[in-house]
């Protein structure tokens, strides 16, 4: 019977009795990040990285929580299980699995540059080894950070000298805090959705220095959004809520930006490819660093990038799971109660 095993309430390892990331209600819930497809309510108990429990919290509610710090080693009914870092938004953890010396790794989701807030991909050495394929394609392949940075900068500027509010669209949890950092050059006038507000107060209470920015109200006067720039998730794109901000220009910060149709699908002024999310080459590069003698993977162009591991000598299968997308928020109602 192998160490991990794919079942209808998600990856579980029977020896250890846990599951990593569940999609129904279990007793014991090993958490690799706080995004709402891999953290869902209803499980006894969660276990999870210290970063990630007040996210859990916001999102989930009150559960019983354990916490650990990365690298650290628990005993789960004699499997060793230790959680690393995944880069991919705060608090990401890759799960680490050893039983009688065999190791799995659950990767979860993951990024392989650094975005100094996320913490380090570290490759961790297994047997087996568990990956997303969300931008497998060879055409998802970044620009360096500070690159998209400095074109999120230059984008605001030039939406400033031609009259307008500069709008990004980027989910709440990651990406915001990825583009406030990007913000922090040129402007400290930022507006931000309810529930990106609701993301930025439980990690600065949590002790993370983030920029200062403004929620948007009912009350907000329109005249407090000239020269400013907003920060919404995709949820509020193309909602009524995005009128009082004209005259505007929109900008949507997402990995398939990298297709450029998807911009004029998504009727955007602009479009950049600022992911969470490895791309091809990262994958790549992650998978190979692992020396894993076998592969699955999960959500995304799995059919696609399985067969290419195969093809160049790399044992992988795929595997279906409920996971999401990068943008988790885009089919999520905005009540205008959380403005």
């Amino acid at each position: 019977m192998p160490l991990i095993s794919f079942t209808d309430k998600g990856i579980f390892c029977a020896q250890g009795n846990f599951y990593i990331d569940p999609w129904q209600p279990v007793d014991k819930a090993v958490i690799t990040h706080a995004h709402s497809d891999h953290a869902r309510p209803g499980s006894q108990s969660y276990l999870c990285h210290r970063d990630t429990l007040p996210l859990l919290k916001l999102r989930l509610g009150p559960y019983n929580y354990q916490t650990v710090e990365w690298g650290e080693k628990i005993n789960l009914n004699g499997v060793t299980v230790s959680l690393h870092p995944a880069g991919h938004i705060i608090g990401s953890s890759q799960v680490r699995i050893e039983y009688k010396g065999e190791v799995w790794v659950v990767s979860g989701d993951y990024k392989t540059e650094p975005d100094g807030i996320s913490g380090v991909f570290e490759p961790i050495p297994c047997h087996t080894f568990i990956s997303e394929s969300t931008f497998g394609l060879p055409i998802y392949n970044w620009k360096p950070q500070h690159e998209i940075y400095h074109d999120i900068q230059n984008w605001v500027r030039s939406n400033e000298v031609a009259g307008k509010t500069s709008v990004l669209i980027g989910y709440s949890l990651g990406k915001a805090q990825r583009v406030l950092q990007a913000l922090e050059e040129v402007t400290g006038n930022i507006y931000v959705h309810g529930a990106i507000w609701n993301v930025q107060e439980t990690l600065l209470q949590a002790g993370f220095k983030l920029p200062a920015v403004n929620r948007i109200t009912p009350e907000t006067p329109k005249e407090a959004f000239k020269g400013s720039v907003i920060i919404a998730p995709p949820s509020a794109d193309g909602s009524a809520w995005m009128r009082r901000f004209s005259p505007s220009s929109t900008g949507i910060c997402s990995g398939w930006m990298q297709v450029r149709g998807n911009q004029r699908r998504r009727n955007a002024d602009a479009g950049f490819a600022l992911s969470d999310h490895a791309d091809w080459p990262g994958l790549l590069q992650a998978i190979k660093d692992t020396g894993a003698q076998k592969v699955y993977i999960t959500h995304g162009f799995q059919s696609v990038f399985s067969r290419y591991l195969n093809e160049i000598g790399i044992d992988a299968s795929e595997v279906k799971t409920e996971f999401g997308t990068e943008d988790e928020e885009a089919s999520t109602p905005t009540p205008e109660a959380a403005q």
